[in-house]
């Protein structure tokens, strides 16, 4: 009974009824206090509805994305031809009609956009076959135009690759249906070409003959041969290599004539 006096007489006292309420009126303004700073820095109660922004290009949203107190970013660009560039395909968070997700100022919507131009990954194809750089390239999406260098190896192989008149470095990415353009080289060692008889034709005319055989080149010697006139009167009376019948020469051949004033056709029989 002692005691329960002692705890009545502590309770009742005026000093700590006084310090009781202080702790009370202390905490809720505190309470109060953060409550109404937290309402306040979180826009408690704000609610901005998300437009739906599927369709709109890009370019034309920003306006009205300002007007709502919103941002955007561009998440991720697909590839689709059958849409203008820029055209919005998809967006998170999604629009409140459809979702009724309401959101707060400042918040930020992440775009999906479409482009046209789709880039691939060119492959260094020197030293392949020219075969094999078409398949590449046809499988790719890329096109292809075709030059020729004359080479004494790597026949058929291509030499160099160029994109808008320029090499094509590793790893190049270049937009899909562009042209490739592949130097192809030619070494036409091992096709063979006829030996062509210029025994009786004089030099221009030999020249001529030759038109036809861009790879082989004429070497002439006149010993008697003074004036320019002298030169073409003068007619080939011997050639190296000596020309019969099927006799074949590699391409890139030179052919040494020897020519003469007085020219005797020793082919023919008296």
């Amino acid at each position: 009974m002692e005691l329960l006096q002692k705890i009545k007489e502590f309770v009742v006292n005026k000093a700590f009824l006084k310090s009781l309420l202080y702790i009370v009126l202390i905490y809720t303004v505190v309470v109060t206090a953060l409550n109404f700073y937290l309402d306040s820095y979180t826009n408690h109660g704000e609610k901005i509805a998300v437009p739906d922004l599927k369709g709109k290009n890009i370019k034309a949203i920003a306006a009205m994305m300002e007007d709502l107190s919103l941002s955007y970013e561009v998440l991720d660009s697909i590839y689709d031809p059958s849409l203008a560039p820029g055209t919005i395909i998809d967006q998170d968070p999604r629009p409140t009609a459809m979702s009724e997700v309401f959101v707060k100022e400042g918040r930020t919507i992440r775009l999906r956009i479409s482009k046209r131009t789709r880039y691939v990954e060119v492959p260094m194809l020197i030293d392949k076959s020219q075969r094999f750089a078409e398949s590449v390239l046809k499988n790719r999406g890329l096109l292809f135009s075709l030059g020729y260098r004359n080479t004494t190896e790597a026949h058929g192989a291509v030499l160099q690759q160029t994109f808008r008149g320029k090499n094509l470095r590793a790893g190049q990415r270049i937009p899909v249906g562009s042209t490739i353009h592949l130097i192809i080289g030619r070494n036409e060692g091992g096709m063979p070409l006829p030996i062509p008889n210029l025994y009786g034709l004089t030099i221009f005319e030999a020249q001529e003959r030759l038109l036809v055989m861009p790879t082989v080149s004429l070497f002439s010697v006149c010993n008697e041969c003074v004036t320019t006139q002298d030169s073409l009167a003068a007619r080939i009376n011997s050639q190296t290599p000596e020309y019969f019948d099927g006799g074949m020469m590699p391409p890139g051949s030179t052919i040494t004539v020897n020519a003469v004033l007085n020219f005797v056709d020793t082919t023919r029989v008296e």
